[in-house]
């Protein structure tokens, strides 16, 4: 197992990012009434979920505050999760989509959860 030596190391982190691209793409064929609204949204969570990952990474040797960044990046995971099941509601993406990109944000939550449980493994 390599070192990880940056933020960008973290598999989660690496999920994150690779969903939030995702999401974007998938967004840009939104109908433009919602780009102040879903589109935004949606997008805003999403990239939020490896900004927060990034911040605490860098937090890590202050256990509390390490933890509060985690606690932020699975609230914005969740939050991407109902702007999905709006993007569902409203016909936007179809049921595949939907359900892959929910199962990705369910194992983003379980490791984000599981850093928070044991933040003393990944102290500097």
């Amino acid at each position: 197992m390599n070192k990880i030596k940056t933020h960008k190391d973290l598999e989660v982190f690496q999920l994150s990012f690779s969903s939030g691209m995702e999401i974007f793409d998938m967004t840009k064929s939104f109908p433009k009434e919602e780009t102040y609204s879903l589109t935004d949204q949606i997008r805003r969570s999403s990239r939020s979920v490896s900004g927060n990952l990034a911040e605490a990474f860098r937090k890590r040797r202050y256990p509390k505050a390490f933890i509060s960044k985690l606690s932020d990046s699975e609230g914005e995971a969740a939050e991407t999760q109902v702007w999905l099941d709006y993007a569902l509601a409203c016909g936007y993406i179809n049921e595949k989509l939907y359900k892959d990109l929910t199962d990705k944000y369910d194992h983003i939550i379980a490791m984000i959860v599981n850093m928070i449980r044991k933040p003393g493994n990944w102290s500097v």
